[in-house]
């Protein structure tokens, strides 16, 4: 076999024209997740073991599962039920568009959850102690204390996690979603080339990997720049 570099340079115009549903899917499914995480997170954190087991019981699935089955289940599962069907939901759940931003988000959530936790935990207790001796309530120490350390301390994680979202929405092509691997599995079939096609979407992948870490590398300097460096 050989490689015909000039069909990966020739494909790698064609394979973009699905980078603009990859970077909504991204967009969506990690705004939802970041949202859904900072909820769980707040049942987590509430001592109430009735909003704490519930949480512990999504982070805990989502998971543990991979996420291609989240796909099929939401996709392909929930509109076997007619009440689904029937429901105001259908509109939504009945696009293989939505299927995968609810999907990624769930999963992101659950895993974004759990770093945003290992942040609050992070925090040095002694802080929230000064912030109780300074009449601050509650709320009001983890919104001005906890909070804004916490974030600083979950980005590096964060970006991670990111990256690996990125990554996951080539599931998408799974459900005919034309994104960058739905476009380049079309262009397989055309071409019968998979080696160069598949080559040039990893291109596209890594450049738009690098592009993430840089800014979230940026991000992480910028959010711990007032933070003296240990010698």
């Amino acid at each position: 076999m050989t490689l015909d570099p000039q069909l990966i340079l020739d494909s790698l115009p064609l394979i973009a024209q699905g980078l603009g549903i990859t970077l909504k899917l991204l967009f969506y499914s990690s705004l939802f997740g970041i949202a859904l995480a900072v909820i769980t997170l707040l049942m987590r954190i509430s001592g109430r073991w009735y909003l704490s087991w519930p949480a512990q019981a999504y982070i805990y699935f989502f998971r543990g599962t991979p996420i291609l089955v989240q796909i099929f289940i939401i996709y392909y599962g929930l509109p076997q039920f007619g009440f689904i069907r029937n429901s105001i939901l259908w509109p939504i759940l009945r696009e293989p568009f939505t299927c995968c931003v609810i999907a990624l988000g769930l999963n992101s959530g659950a895993y974004v959850s759990e770093i945003l936790r290992g942040g609050v935990l992070g925090v040095d207790k002694g802080l929230t102690e000064a912030g109780k001796a300074l009449g601050l309530s509650s709320p009001q120490r983890f919104i001005y204390i906890t909070a804004p350390i916490a974030i600083r301390l979950s980005l590096p994680a964060y970006s991670n996690e990111f990256i690996s979202t990125l990554k996951a929405t080539a599931l998408a092509s799974t459900v005919t979603l034309m994104d960058v691997t739905g476009v380049a599995r079309t262009l397989v079939s055309q071409t019968y080339a998979p080696y160069e096609i598949f080559i040039a979407a990893a291109i596209l992948y890594l450049a738009f990997a690098w592009i993430s870490y840089v800014a979230l590398a940026w991000l992480e300097a910028r959010a711990s720049r007032y933070v003296k460096k240990g010698n």
